[in-house]
């Protein structure tokens, strides 16, 4: 049985003990700005509140997962980031329901940190990753320093981080960042059928195992989080971090000033 529920920006449905959570911002390639991020928190908590959801499924409609942060919105002091919940109400906080990323188009900045703060990612084969935040004036405080030189060689993580460049899914999946590879229009197909594979074992050892790994990574990864705050606080109330979305809505060049 198939229930579905819209909220402003993020649609949820079941299917099967497996909870899909849709963002779904076409006009702003689902960019997320503070009501997505507070709708994405409530889902968050239904999939945790409810015994019966067994794994989640993350996405993004009309082809793309998320373009990140709502530059637009930002400018105008509208923020995406939920105090103690980070980014989307999802990246500094642990999921106890295993949750999988989806991802069709593009993931870029904050949208390749919520794939981050997920247990798996299955991408389309077309699908782009990419922490751009750099060119914006801002830097990937929601993870993408902290989580993504775990997942693939340091000095890769290293080179997109400062380069803000793209990273195609098929050399994200060679890196080992991706787990599944789909064709385009495949990815949620492929994390459903992960979804439920993983769903169909037995709670209490499914629980038991992610708490396991995450008292490795997960609260090592929240420290981290929390202690990059004195380099990133500065930058995020900086000119330059203004100065980057105003440019962005204003389709022309930054002028940096390094403060």
């Amino acid at each position: 049985m198939t229930e579905a529920t819209d909220t402003p920006a993020v649609r949820t449905e079941e299917r099967d003990g497996v909870f899909v959570i849709t963002i779904d911002r076409p006009q702003a390639r689902n960019a997320v700005d503070g009501a997505t991020a507070r709708a994405l928190a409530a889902a968050v908590d239904e999939l945790e509140a409810r015994d019966d959801l067994l794994a989640g499924v993350l996405t993004g409609a009309n082809g793309v997962f998320s373009a990140g942060m709502d530059l637009k919105a930002f400018a105008r002091g509208d923020t995406p980031v939920i105090e103690g919940r980070g980014f989307g109400g999802i990246t500094h906080i642990e999921i106890r329901t295993p949750l999988i990323a989806a991802v069709e188009g593009y993931a870029l900045g904050g949208g390749t940190e919520m794939a981050l703060a997920c247990d798996m990612i299955v991408a389309a084969r077309n699908a782009t990753f990419g922490q751009t935040e750099v060119h914006y004036g801002i830097v990937p405080a929601e993870g993408g320093m902290v989580r993504l030189p775990e997942r693939i060689p340091r000095n890769i993580a290293l080179e997109l981080l400062l380069t803000g460049d793209p990273l195609p899914a098929e050399r994200a999946e060679r890196l080992g960042l991706v787990n599944h590879l789909t064709e385009p229009g495949q990815a949620l197909t492929r994390a459903l059928e992960l979804a439920h594979h993983v769903a169909q074992n037995a709670p209490l050892a499914v629980t038991a195992v992610k708490r396991v790994i995450n008292e490795r990574t997960a609260f090592r990864d929240t420290d981290a989080l929390r202690d990059q705050d004195r380099f990133v606080t500065p930058v995020l109330a900086s000119h330059d971090a203004q100065e980057g979305a105003r440019a962005f809505a204003e389709k022309r060049p930054p002028h940096w000033q390094g403060r």
